[in-house]
């Protein structure tokens, strides 16, 4: 149906043993979007993928995916997605040919229709020139857009990226934003879960911030921003001492504050006269704050005021 989600979730639970992971997750993706997961190493993303994907089964909550139940119907949301993990999934004793029409295969593609789909994807990932050679000799960039063509030999409704660009060079990375742009374009759905702050910005029309096995918070980019601060204001103190009454001053209202270079921020609406009377409050003898700057809200200011830390770049499973 055009007007159902693409993805949608209710009070999704999950537990590894004793170690809950997931404690009650409600989403919904509209189709045709881009819906970027963040959250720190452990917060649940993958699991959530997972779960989503039909590779695991929640311990409680429902889920439909492409209007499907992931349970109950699982045959037929497979049927409608694609799969790219945190690692290729593709031979490298093979060419990237041979992959695709291997994969194709296992799809159940006729060998005519196997060889046709995979010169279709091979010319849109930019992959022609090399579609003969062994992906063993393929750099990470182009190993990844290889797998990510292996993931729409279905052609899906719905394809799920989970950390796609992780370890990959800034021109590698623009590649693949490219092609995630290209999907949307053709009416895919994207479920990308990444650390990459930057690529949720560039890319996703809705962010969800994920901790400890929950939603803290979702909204487009400009809302999550809006939501925390319309801007921060940098300060940077005079000295060591100036920079303990900074944070006393502060309280709770300390952003990201870091020691070894005397500097913390705080929220502001950007204007003048906010800017000003926050000088006064946390300087009035002129003497504590050496530098300050105001700057728009990111999506590093958003993770960290809804995680209470920064982003991890290094990725690991849960």
């Amino acid at each position: 149906m055009p007007h159902e989600p693409a993805i949608e979730a209710s009070g999704l639970e999950k537990s590894y043993g004793e170690v809950p992971v997931l404690g009650g997750v409600d989403l919904t993706v509209a189709r045709g979007s881009v819906y970027a997961l963040l959250g720190p190493n452990g917060a649940g993303k993958t699991t959530t993928v997972r779960v989503l994907a039909t590779l695991l089964r929640p311990d409680a909550g429902t889920a439909r995916v492409a209007g499907h139940d992931v349970v109950r119907e699982r045959a037929k949301v497979r049927r409608a997605i694609g799969l790219t993990g945190q690692d290729t999934a593709i031979d490298e004793l093979q060419t990237g040919a041979e992959n695709l029409r291997m994969m194709a295969r296992l799809c159940r593609l006729s060998r005519r229709a196997a060889r046709a789909r995979a010169i279709e994807l091979l010319e849109r990932f930019d992959l022609t020139g090399a579609a003969d050679r062994r992906v063993a000799t393929y750099s990470g960039g182009m190993r990844r857009r290889l797998d990510l063509a292996a993931g729409l030999i279905v052609r899906p409704e719905v394809i799920f990226l989970d950390e796609p660009t992780t370890g990959l060079d800034p021109r590698s990375r623009q590649a693949v934003w490219e092609v995630v742009t290209g999907l949307t374009r053709d009416g895919v759905t994207v479920f990308l879960t990444t650390q990459y702050l930057e690529e949720a910005d560039r890319l996703a029309d809705t962010v969800a911030v994920m901790d400890g096995g929950k939603l803290a918070a979702e909204g487009s980019p400009a809302e999550l921003k809006h939501q925390v601060a319309g801007h921060r204001l940098d300060l940077t103190a005079a000295d060591r001492g100036a920079f303990d009454e900074l944070l006393a001053a502060l309280g709770s209202r300390a952003v990201a504050p870091a020691g070894e270079r005397l500097a913390v921020s705080v929220a502001t609406d950007g204007s003048a006269g906010h800017v000003r009377a926050l000088l006064d409050e946390l300087d009035p003898a002129r003497r504590v704050i050496a530098r300050f700057a105001v700057h728009s809200a990111t999506l590093d200011d958003v993770f960290l005021a809804l995680t209470g830390h920064p982003t991890e770049k290094e990725t690991a499973g849960v």
